[in-house]
């Protein structure tokens, strides 16, 4: 068992959660006991999530996407009262880093997405350096690229091939970051690989000839927080279980 606050403090200083300008709050959203032997991750704090973690008998939630984000008005109805009312039922914190979880070097998303392509980071851009870049590995096609992430994410990709150029460079950032793309071109990517796609991002690629690979939000964010949880678990001797509730977006 671990006290919660001190599992907190370190989740924080871990993902150095404090430098982040975030489109919500991170860290603990929702107090639940004061003691934690089991961490339950996932992606989002939906309903469904929060009912698999009290059935696997969570003390603490574990997710990139959480509760709270700007822009929400405060009032506690509908969904919001629904996931709250479970959280507060059965006791369960509900921790959440979202841009922290992107960003870390080792446990992020892109790290933990890069190293399951093979792909190595030695360049970083975009707001607040969350894109990687790196060398495209040796014999790296856009057609070899597309079969890996299908495989490794379960998810076929929408692929817009650009000019057919060899592969160089290849630059990713998980989730929403379609609107890197540019930045990324500007970086020296030969492919950029996101989570979504917009309606400029197909023009971006005929005109500039760089591919865009949209592999799935939800696919592309499953495994900083399985990584991140697993440490955590290992570090303190709690138990840990991931839980992936299924989402075609």
């Amino acid at each position: 068992m671990i006290d919660r606050d001190t599992l907190h403090h370190h989740l924080n200083t871990v993902l150095e959660a404090a430098r982040f300008k975030d489109y919500g709050p991170n860290g603990l959203q929702v107090e639940g006991r004061g003691q934690v032997g089991k961490i339950v991750t996932g992606v989002t704090a939906s309903k469904a999530f929060i009912e698999a973690a009290i059935e696997a008998q969570a003390d603490a939630i574990l997710v990139h996407h959480g509760l709270l984000w700007r822009g929400h008005d405060g009032r506690v109805t509908g969904w919001m009262k629904q996931r709250l009312a479970l959280l507060l039922q059965h006791n369960i914190n509900l921790l959440a880093y979202h841009l922290p979880l992107d960003a870390h070097p080792t446990w992020g998303n892109n790290a933990q997405w890069g190293e399951r392509l093979g792909l190595l980071a030695d360049g970083r851009f975009g707001d607040q350096n969350l894109g990687f870049i790196g060398p495209a590995p040796d014999g790296l096609t856009l057609e070899s690229l597309t079969h890996q992430v299908a495989s490794a994410l379960a998810k076929t990709p929408t692929v817009l091939s650009g000019d057919g150029r060899p592969l160089k460079r290849v630059a990713w950032c998980s989730g929403g970051a379609q609107g890197f793309f540019e930045g990324a071109i500007a970086a020296g990517a030969d492919v950029f690989l996101t989570g979504e796609i917009s309606e400029p991002q197909a023009h971006y690629a005929r005109e500039t000839g760089v591919a865009f690979m949209a592999c799935g939000h939800h696919a592309s964010e499953r495994y900083g927080v399985q990584a991140l949880g697993a440490a955590v678990a290992q570090e303190f001797g709690l138990a840990h279980e991931f839980i992936d509730i299924d989402n075609p977006a």
